[in-house]
């Protein structure tokens, strides 16, 4: 008779580490909290839900301060797991990867949050629902840079994921219904994919924890070997669609579009960041004997991405309507081919060095300016259109509104005084070139002038003659913005001057090792 006893069993039970948990699981109570107190709330009080939504994720920002400046700090690890080392046999550590990329994704979510205050109200929206299925997509966010292992990651990766597709179908005007229907049929194609190719990695490797699936690919017989790269390949598909990457990017510009703008918004930041921590983990730990033929894919996949999704936006036109946010959804497009860059870099960096600080630092940068121009285009659609010619003369109505996406515009772009986006993007820019991209520097310098285009006729708008069909007193209530729309184009407006003369700030990312 076989006897189940463990000679120790003191050593099945581990402790949590609950400050490394922290900033997730706060986000995870506040969704909590909300759901609850939307239960007993009158409806002239369920803007306090929002508040609550706000404070929640402020209060998961905090929550990151413990964990900077020390050793990387690990939790549900599995003792004796093949090949681990240090916190390999761990599901869930907090280095300083997942906190750069949890700042961005809190941060990100807390801007989208204050930027939904008046969608909330203004478009009848359900308030609770709303701020519920907000918190627990920015809970997958904030978990995934941290996972560890692929089983973890994918039900991070889906926490961000459902949420976010009843989000984009909370708008009632037919559009939010037939947006989230797209995106959600690619995004389960995608994760089903993605699951077959963990299914084959684990076959081949025999563990789900990224160190160790590395070690056991290394390792792997020959017979094996065709078995595993398929696997590689289709566990990549699930985060190349969060990241919008071609061709994995035909569900944007129509989901943006149909959306709530502050959940487009979050989609282009959020979602984005989400998918690339996940791609980068997958890549440069778990598939790290595989590094040469990720990175000349993703390579490709940078280039093509980048060539598409600015072609798009230059066959974009200005006069027809919700135009702006299809020009911003098909420039975050070309915007995710710049942040491959450098995760294509690591594929042929040398030992030692580690280019996925420059992804990280663009992402940053890319995250502020992006949501301060969705928050303009909010704004601006309060009183007039989303169309791009319903920009035409903002100078002359509202003077700090302009000169904002103005700004946030030529960060995206690179061009001074945007100076940010501008040391931005030559971060990627010498990733591709150390690594010896050369081919695909170029194609990126490319792209960035003929990107030049559609940002700057953007920008001209602003600063043309205003029609003459604004209705008399039009302009003073242009004026007057609600608290969060202000508050939103303060913080991300404030946040890119201070960068762009302290660019040391977030760069200095990109000088150190992330793991």
């Amino acid at each position: 008779m076989t006897s189940l006893a463990v000679a120790n069993p003191g050593s099945l039970i581990q402790s949590v580490d609950w400050v490394a948990i922290a900033p997730p699981l706060i986000a995870a109570v506040a969704a909590l909290a909300v759901l609850v107190t939307d239960l007993f709330l009158a409806e002239r009080h369920r803007k306090w839900l929002g508040r609550l939504t706000a404070a929640g994720l402020a209060l998961a920002l905090i929550a990151l301060l413990p964990l900077t400046g020390g050793s990387p700090r690990a939790t549900f690890c599995v003792q004796n797991v093949a090949g681990a080392t240090d916190n390999a046999g761990c599901s869930y550590v907090a280095d300083h990867f997942a906190l750069v990329f949890q700042l961005l994704v809190l941060g990100g979510a807390l801007i989208a949050a204050l930027l939904s205050a008046h969608t909330v109200e203004d478009e009848k929206l359900p308030g609770g629902e709303y701020w519920f299925l907000l918190l627990s997509s920015a809970t997958g966010a904030a978990l995934l840079p941290a996972s560890r292992d692929l089983a973890t990651m994918v039900i991070a990766l889906e926490v961000a994921s459902l949420p976010a597709f009843a989000l984009v179908a909370l708008r009632r005007d037919g559009r939010g219904a037939e947006a989230a229907l797209k995106f959600f049929v690619s995004s389960v194609t995608a994760t089903a994919v993605m699951l077959l190719g963990i299914g084959f990695v684990y076959a081949a490797s025999g563990s789900l924890h990224l160190g160790a699936v590395a070690q056991g690919l290394e390792h792997a017989p020959g017979q094996l070997k065709p078995l595993a790269e398929a696997g590689a390949v289709l566990t990549l598909v699930g985060f190349a669609f969060k990241v919008a990457a071609v061709p994995f990017h035909f569900w944007v510009p129509d989901t943006y579009t149909g959306a709530p703008l502050p959940v487009a918004g979050y989609l282009s930041v959020v979602g984005k960041a989400a998918g690339l921590s996940g791609l980068a983990l997958a890549t440069t730990i778990a598939f790290r004997p595989y590094a040469h033929t990720w990175g000349l894919a993703l390579a490709v996949l940078a280039a093509v991405t980048m060539t598409v999704g600015n072609v798009g936006a230059l066959r974009q036109r200005f006069d027809t309507r919700y135009s702006a946010v299809r020009l911003l959804a098909w420039s975050s497009v070309g915007q995710a081919g710049y942040l491959l860059v450098p995760l294509a870099a690591a594929g042929y960096a040398p030992t030692g060095v580690d280019p996925l600080g420059a992804t990280a630092a663009y992402a940053l940068i890319y995250g502020v300016v992006n949501l301060g121009a969705f928050g303009v285009v909010a704004a601006v659609g309060r009183r007039a259109g989303t169309s791009v010619d319903d920009f035409r003369g903002l100078f002359a109505r509202r003077r700090w509104t302009a000169l904002a996406l103005a700004f946030f515009l030529l960060c995206l772009a690179g061009l001074p005084p945007g100076v940010i986006g501008l040391f931005g993007k030559v971060v990627v820019f010498r990733a591709a070139v150390d690594a010896g991209l050369g081919w695909l520097a170029v194609v990126m310098a490319v792209n960035v002038v003929v990107a030049l285009y559609y940002y700057l006729l953007w920008t001209a708008r602003l600063f043309a003659p205003a029609p003459d069909t604004e209705p008399v007193g039009e302009a003073e209530a242009e004026r007057r913005l609600p608290a969060g729309l202000t508050a939103t184009l303060g913080l991300t407006a404030s946040v890119a001057v201070v960068l762009s003369f302290a660019p040391q700030l977030v760069l200095q990312v990109a000088g150190g090792s992330l793991f």
